[in-house]
């Protein structure tokens, strides 16, 4: 853990190379008619060989039964007490675009999304509209004015974007806006704390207006808004493990994370493809790569079990060309399980292996729940899993006298 009393004195820094891949949703739950979930139903045959040559267990994101957002998770593969540490979604999507953030900025994340003519919602994504769809009703947004505050809205991605607030007083212990469910209306936000209060008068008036500006569309005609935060003061992951750590990521939300915790971003394109393409051109750079693969998880978030078993498939491809670039550690891993079933995260157990010398021998004969459930590692917080890696490529040395 980042936490670890004595953490610096016990890393150090070697030619080994650790490439942390994180598959996004990689967890599941099985489906009722077959009783297996996608890991088991997905034809795997490179994840499962490397399972075989791998040490293989589950990983609790934050705590049993704790269902984690994005954040959480990824904080917790990187060793932070997701707890302790714990961030709204706004700022990580903000640094994710290169946003500029002063000390006293609220941000926070937005979707459009669809309602009926009774104000219900039916779509929290407006059918993931493109960016192309969703650019020009960033620029409406963007002229909203509010007394007392400077607004801005940035384009993120697809259905997304992002609010930054600028003033005097403004905290961001403010109620996000989307009830999370369909066939509800849109929350009204209010503050969680007196210092708030400003803030989330803010945010009800921004609310108001875009629902003015959007209202007369068939989809897209209103927004959701959560992940109030402000910018958050963190350990440097490269000087608490003594790495050079580099990030490759194609979802903005991943690369502001990333950058928070002091890693080189490194720009890349929007598939995985081009994501491997960047790590081949950079990998002689750094000794410690975070590697995202998104595709799964949205695909479980929108139920669909046959497109997430597709996209398991689709990274298992990959992997020989990954495997190709010989890092001394390979680490595949889940930030959190989206079960298609459920259509959403949820607080199951997430499949991991670590792939090094030292594991051959050690492994299990597939890559999924099942499986590495009775694998060698067992079941352990995700936020131990850095030192695991660094013990496997050589990067600590002994504790204590």
């Amino acid at each position: 853990m980042i936490d670890l009393p004595f953490l610096s004195d016990i890393c150090r820094t070697t030619p080994s190379k650790i490439v942390l891949l994180v598959a996004d949703g990689l967890g599941g739950a099985p489906h009722p008619d077959t009783g297996k979930s996608e890991l088991e139903t997905a034809n795997l045959p490179n994840l499962d060989a490397l399972a075989g040559e791998s040490s293989c267990g589950l990983t609790t994101p934050v705590m049993t039964g704790i269902t984690p957002g994005s954040g959480p998770g990824h904080m917790a593969l990187f060793g932070y007490d997701p707890i302790k540490y714990l961030m709204g979604r706004g700022v990580l999507e903000a640094l994710g675009i290169d946003v500029e953030l002063g000390p006293g900025d609220v941000s926070s994340r937005g979707n459009f999304c669809t309602l009926d003519g009774d104000g219900l919602l039916v779509d929290r994504r407006a059918g993931r509209i493109p960016t192309a769809e969703s650019a020009p009703l960033v620029e409406l947004l963007d002229q909203i004015e509010v007394p007392g505050v400077s607004l801005s809205v940035y384009p993120v991605q697809d259905y997304r974007f992002v609010l930054v607030i600028r003033g005097e007083g403004l905290d961001d212990g403010v109620s996000e806006t989307d009830p999370q469910v369909v066939g509800e209306a849109p929350l009204v936000p209010h503050a969680l704390n007196e210092s708030s209060r400003k803030a989330a008068e803010v945010v009800k008036a921004f609310a108001a207006a875009a629902q003015e500006v959007l209202g007369g569309r068939d989809r897209a005609n209103m927004v959701l808004l959560r992940g109030f935060s402000k910018l958050p003061h963190l350990p440097d992951f490269g000087e608490s493990y003594s790495l050079n750590p580099g990030a490759v990521a194609a979802y903005p939300m991943y690369r502001g994370l990333a950058k928070l915790v002091g890693m080189n971003v490194i720009p890349t394109g929007r598939s995985f493809d081009d994501e491997l393409d960047t790590l081949e051109k950079n990998f002689d750079k750094h000794d410690f790569f975070f590697l995202h693969y998104k595709p799964a998880d949205a695909a479980g978030e929108d139920g669909d079990f046959e497109a997430k078993v597709k996209c398991l498939e689709e990274l298992d491809e990959r992997i020989p060309r990954l495997r190709g670039l010989g890092p001394d550690v390979l680490v595949v891993a889940g930030d959190h399980a989206t079960p298609a079933i459920m259509a959403g995260h949820s607080w199951h157990p997430v499949p991991v292996m670590i792939n090094s010398d030292l594991t051959k021998g050690d492994g299990s004969p597939a890559f999924h729940e099942r499986s590495c459930s009775t694998g060698s590692l067992g079941r352990l917080p995700a936020t131990e899993l850095m030192l695991l890696a660094m013990a496997h490529a050589g990067k600590l040395v002994k504790y204590g006298p």
